[in-house]
């Protein structure tokens, strides 16, 4: 940020009673947050994601009509960029920038939605194209149709990669001209129901984590060809799982010797070690929280959005086991991501 002040935001569901957009401090030391400002100016700004500056932040609008919109945040509080643009598609869950455009994966509609960004970082007020995705699975009535959970580019910077929790699989993508084209579709196990993906720091394998079955599907990434191979699938859980056992939130270590994942119901964290192209459960900890449903990691630290409880907890995590312990927490009510600047 413009005053050196680390700081992060904080999505939630203003449906639920969440406050919309929460900006709080980050002390780069303890990983603590301190609550500094929200903003209510979009219902649901649910994914959040940032510009490469840093300037810029952009939301969701996780609604039946779903949209995005635009903030400046060079102050405390982030102040709306522009109107919210419609993204042609219900339900945005998730979102990135690629290629000069933001995109939005739409649950509701199984779609991928691009949307031009000026250079100043507002959006152009309409989708330059609209990617829909086709297919169903055998897990009902969570798979009767395409449901795109998650969209961002791959770290070569080439392709824009959607997951679909409705289709079992995972798309590479191109954009060219703002429209979006399939260029490869990998089949995941049927039933597994892929949620989210986070690719190995070395951008040589990708890692999905699987919502119908608490699991994680390992994925050999070919930047060259813009082809992922499916190539085995780890349990995020020890034993059986409780019914509502559902994973969300996906995240890689710097080091690229672990992954972490976060399992609502079981409300717990889990760390896998990376072995060779292969992953081993370790250990599961307390989210910290009931129904934790993202995870970011930065320098050291997790931060866990539990939506259920209405907090956000950030763990420091030991850099020789991976294991995070709990060092503290904020109230934000039907919290769903953080994103750190």
């Amino acid at each position: 940020m413009a005053d050196g002040r680390r700081r992060a935001f904080i999505g939630s569901f203003t449906a639920a009673g969440g406050p919309g957009i929460v900006t709080a401090q980050v002390d780069v030391d303890s990983g603590a947050l301190t609550v500094l400002s929200s903003v209510n100016a979009v219902p649901d700004p649910s994914c959040l994601t940032l510009s490469p500056d840093g300037g810029t932040l952009y939301a969701v609008s996780e609604t039946a009509d779903g949209a995005v919109a635009a903030y400046r945040v060079d102050g405390d509080k982030p102040e709306p960029a522009g109107r919210p643009v419609p993204v042609d598609g219900s339900g945005p869950t998730h979102l990135a920038l690629f290629a000069g455009h933001l995109l939005t994966a739409n649950y509701g509609s199984g779609s991928v939605t691009a949307v031009p960004v000026r250079p100043d970082g507002t959006l152009v007020r309409s989708a330059s194209g609209v990617l829909r995705h086709t297919g169903a699975g055998p897990h009902t009535p969570r798979q009767q149709g395409p449901h795109a959970h998650q969209v961002q580019p791959d770290p070569s910077g080439r392709w824009a990669v959607s997951v679909d929790l409705g289709t079992d699989s995972v798309r590479v993508c191109t954009l060219t001209d703002g429209t979006l084209a399939l260029h490869r579709e990998t089949a995941l196990r049927p039933g597994s129901g892929p949620r989210h993906l986070a690719f190995h720091p070395d951008g040589s394998h990708a890692y999905v984590v699987n919502e119908l079955s608490p699991s994680v599907t390992v994925c050999r990434w070919n930047a060259a060809e813009g082809a992922l191979t499916s190539l085995c699938e780890t349990a995020v859980l020890s034993g059986a799982p409780a019914r509502d056992a559902y994973p969300s939130g996906i995240a890689t270590s710097p080091d690229g010797r672990f992954v972490w994942t976060a399992t609502r119901g079981e409300d717990v964290l889990s760390v896998l070690a990376v072995e060779g192209e292969g992953l081993r459960l370790v250990t599961t900890v307390p989210c910290g929280g009931h129904w934790p449903r993202a995870l970011t990691a930065s320098d050291g630290f997790l931060y866990v959005a539990n939506e259920r409880s209405g907090d956000v907890t950030w763990f420091a995590v030991d850099p020789r086991t991976g294991v995070p312990r709990r060092a503290g927490s904020i109230g934000v009510t039907a919290a769903s991501c953080v994103v750190l600047g």
